[in-house]
């Protein structure tokens, strides 16, 4: 039993009206696509211009107007057929004419002011002439050929009857689609064509094909459409059959032949050579009919070929003939192949974005102060941190200002290398590790060599490295004692100047089992600002790193103020520090 409920009489009748919709608005767009197509050949043959010509023209007239193409359109009207004396038809034009047995015209060609092909005049057709529309060689016979037959030219028969006459060279259009257009209504057909210069015109003919003339061309299509092939060995007179695609799978050309079977092996990729000889086996010994998929060394790269293998078999059972019918499929498995590395793209994103919520958990835990106002003995500290705007970005940029006991304040910045989970776990040692031994009184250089002793011992077996800047702040002498750890050096901006500190060298946190820093002391005066900062402020992909810094410096002249979160909010600005790439963290310090 289906597990399906049946269809009621409505919901059959509601997609039948689905449909006849469908196909109303499809054929009110084909009677448009009409007027428009015949308008553009009136035009042209009343312009005496090329039809390309004619659209532009039309297109001109609907904007002027103001009106819609198509509203245009419907107004060009026929171009009056002016009665002319009778035609000088040569008695060899009409002679050729008659031994065609499909329709025929002979063709002069119309020029422009500039000497151009634009258009055919229609000097004779004979009595088997007829046009997809019904058009017979009495009402042919002087005509302009694009008034007579519009489809000429959306169809690009006229372009080839122009190239035609110009160059010399026949064409023949097999299984042509052609679309006639009259009396704004489409008239489709699939033709033959062939065209051919004849003294100073050109001989046309055209014939509709059969209905066992569409089936083949229609197969034919299928089988460029499915990239399908067949082919028949005889195995008794040795002569074999291919399909023109059997040739293009295979890599062969047309000129040597089909391959025979003995020859298949020699283009089979080596790996799979133990499939080719069981499916050959299946056939010659087993008589089975049999399906494989095997590659073959083509000259455009490895083919997939998917291959239907059928012997036929004499009244004795012996086979006589072998049969396959072959797909290529090398499209479905480089498709399969793109969608298995898709997908494992999107495995890979689903876990970068899970350890980026990690990671964004922990930061906002760590750090919950993002922006704002902080208010220390001597000084007024305005933050800014900007997360990373791609998720495999996110780092590990910190900072710290506390209130000491001993009443000096704690001021440090840094970045733990790297992004994710990795840097954001560096970052929590890293910050956690400097608070607590903050509390010891010890001075900014020690601080820096017992972390980088922490972050050493704690990495197991991993490198792990970070940069930072520590320092103490006296609120006393307003003297700040700090250290350099590999990080980019402070900003200091004093009666509206500013210029980089000149630290002792640091080596980074983590490189080296065993490293000691030195301490440098810069002395502050009121209105000071002092500007710490991780290198997402300053770093941008494919720029010099110094010029980013003067940029630095050049940003920092012009934000002065008495607003830390001002001067910051200008850095940015400046900088493009809303936008950076990675991390961004600013601690702009005013002395009071």
């Amino acid at each position: 039993m289906s597990q399906y409920p049946p269809f009621s009489r409505y919901e059959t009748g509601a997609a039948s009206a689905r449909v006849r919709d469908q196909l109303q608005r499809l054929r009110r767009q084909m009677r448009d696509q009409a007027i428009l197509d015949e308008a553009t050949a009136r035009l042209a043959t009343e312009l005496n211009i090329r039809p390309v010509e004619a659209a532009e023209q039309l297109a001109r007239m609907a904007r002027h107007s103001g009106l819609a193409p198509i509203e245009v359109a419907r107004g060009i009207e026929r171009p009056s057929e002016e009665a002319g004396g009778p035609l000088d038809v040569p008695v060899w034009v009409r002679g050729m004419l008659e031994a065609v047995h499909a329709s025929a015209l002979y063709l002069t060609p119309v020029h422009d002011a500039t000497g151009r092909v634009v258009d055919f005049l229609i000097l004779a057709a004979n009595r088997h002439a007829r046009t997809v529309a019904g058009r017979t060689a009495a009402e042919l016979a002087g005509q302009r050929l694009m008034a007579a037959s519009p489809g000429v030219a959306g169809s690009g028969l006229l372009d080839d009857y122009i190239a035609v006459y110009e160059s010399g060279e026949p064409v023949h259009r097999e299984a042509l689609e052609f679309v006639e257009v009259l009396d704004h209504l489409l008239w489709p057909a699939t033709l033959s064509v062939r065209a051919a210069r004849v003294d100073d015109g050109l001989l046309v003919s055209w014939r509709p094909l059969d209905d066992e003339e569409l089936l083949v061309a229609g197969w034919e299509r299928a089988q460029r459409l499915a990239e399908l092939g067949w082919g028949e060995w005889n195995l008794a007179t040795e002569r074999t059959l291919w399909t023109p695609q059997m040739y293009e799978m295979l890599g062969r050309d047309r000129s040597d032949g089909p391959m025979s079977l003995e020859e298949l092996p020699a283009s089979v990729v080596p790996d799979d050579l133990p499939i080719v000889e069981e499916h050959l086996r299946s056939l010659l010994e087993h008589r089975e009919a049999v399906e494989n998929e095997f590659r073959i060394q083509h000259r455009h790269g490895v083919r997939h070929l998917c291959v239907y293998g059928e012997p036929i078999l004499d009244t004795d059972g012996v086979p006589v003939k072998v049969r396959f019918l072959v797909q290529d499929v090398t499209r479905n498995r480089r498709r399969e192949r793109a969608l298995a590395v898709a997908h494992e793209a999107l495995s890979q994103r689903r876990r970068a974005e899970e350890e980026h919520d990690v990671t964004v958990r922990l930061q906002d835990t760590i750090l919950p102060f993002r922006r704002g106002l902080i208010q220390m003995p001597g000084l007024t500290i305005g933050v800014r941190y900007l997360p990373g705007e791609e998720l495999v970005r996110l780092g590990g940029d910190w900072f710290k200002a506390r209130h000491l006991p001993d009443g000096r304040v704690l001021l440090a910045i840094g970045d733990a290398m790297g992004h994710g989970l990795t840097a954001a776990s560096l970052m929590i040692q890293m910050r956690a590790g400097l608070a607590g031994l903050a509390y010891t009184g010890a001075s900014a250089d020690q601080l820096a060599t017992w972390l980088n002793d922490l972050i050493v011992h704690s990495g197991q077996g991993v490198t792990v490295t970070g940069t930072a800047i520590i320092g103490h702040f006296d609120p006393e002498e307003r003297t700040y004692r700090w250290t350099n750890a590999g990080h980019p050096a402070p900003v200091l901006i004093r009666d509206g100047r500013a210029r980089l500190l000149d630290p002792a060298p640091g080596l980074m946190l983590g490189a080296f089992d065993v490293t000691e820093y030195d301490l440098t002391t810069t002395r502050l005066e009121p209105g000071d600002f002092l500007i710490l900062y991780t290198d997402g402020i300053v770093e941008r992909r494919g720029q010099d790193m110094a010029a980013r810094m003067d940029a630095l410096i050049q940003a920092a002249h012009f934000c002065c103020g008495d607003d830390p979160e001002e001067v910051i909010a200008c850095l940015l600005k400046r900088l493009g520090g809303e936008a950076a790439e990675d991390d961004v963290c600013v601690l702009a310090v005013r002395v009071l």
